[in-house]
């Protein structure tokens, strides 16, 4: 049995480990991007396998710029090569590199999106 495709943290714990919103991870839920199983009351309940997806998924938003449509695609094109969860960052990455998205464009991306959804500074 793999225990850490086991079902044992909720939204809560989840976002708090990714450092995101609880509403961006019920947004990824709704998008198809990463689904939780559900309890019997509907709760969902995370397991460690989907927060190393979630990893992934703020690594392309982050260091790649890739928008929820993209993330899909390039979520399905894994899945459908068959590339393990745990090779997603390596592959990808190694791709990104390949497309001359080295790491000076990652830190640039980076920074674009710490900066989005914050309020503008009244003077």
């Amino acid at each position: 049995m793999n225990y850490n495709s086991i079902p044992l943290l909720a939204i809560e714990a989840v976002a708090q480990t990714l450092k995101v919103h609880q509403r961006t991870l019920r947004i990824w839920d709704q998008e198809g991007i990463l689904v939780p199983t559900r309890t019997e009351k509907n709760r969902r309940m995370y397991s460690f396998m989907d927060i190393e997806k979630g990893k992934f998924i703020l690594f392309l938003s982050r260091n790649l710029a890739v928008n929820l449509s993209g993330i899909k695609l390039i979520l399905a094109i894994l899945e459908k090569i068959n590339i393990k969860l745990a090779q997603y960052i390596d592959f990808t990455n190694e791709i990104a590199q390949k497309a001359n998205f080295d790491k000076k464009v990652q830190q640039e991306n980076i920074q674009k999106t710490k900066k989005r959804g914050r309020p503008k500074k009244i003077l």
